[in-house]
């Protein structure tokens, strides 16, 4: 019978006070799961008892009694492979929770292949999933894909973490993300608001991980005097009451997974301009209606949501059949990713699983 979680994610760190930190998606991904699985365990180095939970090396793991949730979806195998020693047969599936994209080299994508093929692999979006499919089709045998068990669900946010929203006095306009990285375009995106803030005055505020807060682009961003760049709020209710004075996001990423900054952004009812890309029609309503596919469409929107944000919102909410509130509400809620990873655990590791 198992009575336990796992949780495997290397990159998660624990304070002095046995909390898990930072502001990553990981981290906050991490966070999440010991709140869905209660009493389930952390592997990391220990043992140490924790706030609500345990940190264990995997090496203690009880393979009879425990299912490792694993984030670090390459290092399946090698995990399988350390706790089948023990005797019985590690109960192990993986949490897919960034693009398949992230590791392009051949030997990567297979390692990642054979991983999917392997263990039973629940995905933070129906996009993920469709990619994992196409990666195990292509690099591993058809007897392994054929038995490939694959499940999604979208990450979602917390409904009652939305704040009353504050307007500012001039427009605010944010960059959502958390890094500087190419895939992120910050380039593009500091070309749009700049043009736009030739136009009209606008403030722009960069929340960044503190690894990209010294780097030239973050740098040069914060140069300008309109534009404010520093690291992330240092609590869920300051990240929060920032999106709440939010007038817009500019999303120039160039691939995303799923995309819970922006969902957020949206709940809390920043005006989202997005990229005419995959990533970003797979997260809205069919008929969203601020989708930029150049530099000068992006600056035409963007300008249009810092002047006339209300009549955005009349526009976003008639694509989402009266409210685009509700329709997140719907399509995005944490509610459904708890009752989706938790019914496939029961359904991968036994009826009678209690976890």
């Amino acid at each position: 019978m198992i009575t336990k979680v796992a949780i495997k994610h290397d990159a998660a760190l624990v304070d002095g006070s046995g909390h898990v930190v930072g502001h990553d998606a990981g981290s906050t991904l991490v966070r999440r799961l010991l709140r869905v699985f209660p009493g389930s365990e952390l592997i990391g180095p220990g043992p140490r008892r924790c706030a609500g939970f345990d940190l264990i090396p995997l090496e203690f793991v009880d393979p009879v009694t425990t299912v490792v949730i694993s984030m670090d979806v390459l290092d399946s195998v090698d995990v399988w492979r350390t706790l089948r020693p023990a005797g019985a047969e590690p109960r192990l599936m993986n949490f897919l929770w960034w693009p398949t994209t992230t590791y392009p080299h051949p030997v990567e994508q297979a390692a990642l292949a054979l991983s999917c093929a392997l263990f039973p692999t629940f995905a933070n979006s129906e996009r993920t999933a469709n990619e994992a499919r196409e990666v195990v089709s292509r690099w591993t045998v058809q007897p392994l894909a054929e038995k490939a068990r694959l499940a999604w669900v979208n990450l979602g946010f917390r409904l009652e973490h939305v704040r009353p929203r504050h307007e500012p006095p001039v427009p605010l306009v944010l960059y959502p993300a958390i890094y500087v990285s190419e895939r992120k375009q910050p380039r593009l995106f500091l070309e749009v608001v700049e043009r736009v803030r030739e136009r009209t005055p606008i403030r722009v505020e960069a929340r960044l991980h503190e690894s990209h807060l010294v780097s030239e682009l973050a740098m040069r961003m914060s140069s300008r005097e309109w534009m404010w760049v520093g690291p992330l709020t240092a609590t869920r209710d300051g990240y929060w009451d920032a999106l709440s004075r939010t007038t817009a996001f500019l999303a120039t990423a160039t691939e995303e997974s799923y995309g819970l900054e922006y969902v957020e952004a949206l709940a809390a009812g920043a005006v989202g301009i997005f990229p005419d890309l995959p990533w970003a029609h797979a997260l809205l309503p069919s008929g969203y209606p601020l989708f930029y596919r150049s530099p000068a469409e992006a600056e035409e929107q963007l300008y249009r949501a810092v002047t006339d944000p209300a009549g955005c919102w009349r526009d976003i909410d008639a694509s989402a059949g009266g409210s685009l509130a509700r329709w997140l509400r719907d399509q995005h809620s944490d509610d459904l990713f708890e009752k989706a990873i938790t019914d496939r655990v029961h359904e991968w590791f036994g009826v009678g699983a209690a976890v």
